[in-house]
């Protein structure tokens, strides 16, 4: 089998990535905190899969967020609506195995606020966009509970590939965890990356800011009709 031509992904940085919506910030305590633990608020639903929350106060998730925040694998950003000018969300670069050329976006947050929003999609596409094109990856991952079909639709809608489930792969909170695994490989980037690009555009959005194409209409070809 012939050698690839290819050499090892860079591994990522602690900056900021920018988007027309979202500032990714790697995660800072001090200036993200405040807002972070006031978008938790009446959201205890949104730990459920996570390994870890929903906290019993502001002490107790300042503390949680500064564990993070020190960590290199998982990177931990802030995902800053730029209209709101407040964090509303956390994501991270894992698994970063520069060697392989391979990544996993994880550890996903998303307060109530930035739930199903054009802020939260240009928020992966900046993760991904980076991954690729800026870190030199081969393959980008997406794993999670395969009993989490929010997150489950969210991969599909972004282009990842499903690869299968690991049967008792994690304990969870004393749950049992089937893992979905899901990729996006370097082959598959660009048509991925025209698609996020395509779908992003502000002639994509109606006044009302909702979308006239879909993702997977923009992927199936879907045109618009006036």
């Amino acid at each position: 089998m012939p050698e690839l031509a290819w050499r090892p992904a860079k591994t990522p940085e602690r900056a900021p990535l920018a988007g027309e919506t979202v500032l990714l910030e790697p995660l800072d305590p001090e200036r993200h905190g405040d807002d972070l633990f006031a978008a938790t608020a009446n959201a205890d639903e949104t730990w459920f899969y996570l390994p870890y929350g929903p906290f019993g106060g502001r002490d107790e998730f300042i503390a949680w967020l500064r564990d993070r925040a020190a960590l290199k694998d998982p990177l931990a950003f802030a995902i800053i609506d730029r209209a709101a000018a407040a964090a509303r969300g956390i994501a991270t670069l894992m698994s970063i195995v520069p060697e392989h050329g391979v990544i996993e976006i994880g550890h996903i947050w998303l307060s109530p606020q930035l739930q199903r929003t054009r802020q939260a999609t240009e928020a992966i596409f900046l993760l991904a966009r980076s991954a690729f094109d800026d870190l030199g990856n081969r393959r980008l991952e997406w794993k999670c509970d395969a009993a989490n079909s929010p997150s489950r639709r969210a991969a599909e809608r972004f282009g990842f590939v499903f690869e299968g489930v690991f049967r008792h792969h994690r304990v969870i909170k004393g749950r049992n965890r089937d893992t979905a695994w899901y990729s996006i490989t370097d082959a598959e980037w660009p048509a991925r990356r025209a698609d996020f690009q395509a779908w992003l555009a502000p002639d994509n959005f109606d006044s009302s800011g909702r979308q006239r194409r879909s993702l997977g209409e923009i992927r199936a070809g879907v045109h618009l009709t006036e």
